[in-house]
């Protein structure tokens, strides 16, 4: 087992010094022996032995009697932890991939590919001025017993079917609709797209793109991409509203009257608790064919749901 050990450490450090190639060969052809049922050569097994002993040595004679009598079964202990910890990274490099996170979909635990907890960070529903990495998980957000058939919808007839909700104030909403429609274009999806009011004084854009979605359909979309790309706080200021409606030639007198009136407070109003039946806990939350991805996951992710990728 010492072999194998010194055959993946001396690889490992061949790549950068000739000396330790030449230790790697050796190792090599004492693994080789091994798993033919032949003894390694003695003086290679003995040359790493000796190696190590001379370190521990320097530091402490007691410590170095003990690794002399025990050192096979030291051997093991290392291996197993070594192809223990492979396993580990292999199975977190590629969590890390398909899900946007070493440990799982949604999942805000530390991932060394991902320190910062970037793909998992949202704007929590219900505290306005709460943003970052929340521990709850996808378990519990759903989309059965919810009525989408309010929202605007584009591309009904797509077979692969994804709903975006997310908050026009919300950074990483922000960050994930681009990738929402690059995935609805290259895999010719259905987009529903719902605005939830997590963060700042939202509502009024949010009854304003209802009306704009009630009277120009075929504009709603530019419009929508618009309010997640523009400026923030230039579409967060009330007073820039008209403006902007008037830069899509809408009928600006008409389309305020229709955010301002009380069945379209009402009307929205009930969509918000629509999507509270959800249970999504912040935006954003997308659903490809019913799966949740909470936070603003790589592209990767969110290709790999409709590809079908197999998860661990």
């Amino acid at each position: 087992m010492p072999c194998l050990v010194a055959l993946i450490v001396f690889g490992i450090m061949g790549i950068f010094s000739a000396t330790q190639r030449a230790l790697a060969k050796e190792a090599f052809g004492c693994v080789f022996r091994r798993i033919t049922f032949r003894p390694c050569n003695t003086s290679f097994a003995e040359k790493v032995k000796g190696k190590l002993l001379a370190k521990v040595l320097k530091r402490s004679t007691f410590l170095a009697k003990v690794l002399n009598k025990y050192y096979e079964v030291f051997s093991w202990i290392f291996f197993i932890l070594m192809v223990g910890s492979t396993i580990w990274v292999i199975r977190g490099g590629f969590n890390f991939y398909v899900y946007g996170s070493c440990n799982g979909l949604n999942q805000s635990g530390f991932c060394a590919f991902d320190p910062s907890g970037s793909n998992n960070k949202v704007t929590a529903v219900g505290d306005s001025t709460a943003c970052g990495i929340t521990p709850k998980t996808e378990a519990t957000v759903t989309l059965k017993g919810v009525d989408l058939s309010g929202f605007p919808t584009e591309n009904v007839t797509g077979k692969d079917k994804v709903v975006f909700i997310g908050c026009y104030a919300c950074d990483y909403s922000r960050k994930a609709y681009p990738d929402i429609l690059k995935l609805v274009k290259n895999k010719n999806a259905t987009l529903t797209f719902a605005h939830y009011p997590a963060k700042g004084d939202t509502t009024f854009l949010g009854e304003a793109g209802y009306c704009v979605n009630k009277m120009y359909p075929d504009k709603y979309w530019d419009f929508n991409t618009y309010l997640f790309e523009a400026d923030k706080n230039y579409i967060l200021d009330k007073t820039n509203l008209d403006s902007i409606l008037s830069s899509f030639n809408f009928d600006v007198k008409i389309v305020d009257e229709c955010a301002n009136s009380p069945e379209t407070k009402n009307a929205f109003d009930n969509q918000v608790k629509e999507l509270d039946k959800t249970g999504l806990y912040g935006t954003p939350t997308i659903f490809i064919n019913g799966k949740a991805f909470v936070g603003p996951k790589p592209y990767r992710v969110y290709r790999s749901a409709i590809n079908k990728y197999i998860f661990f």
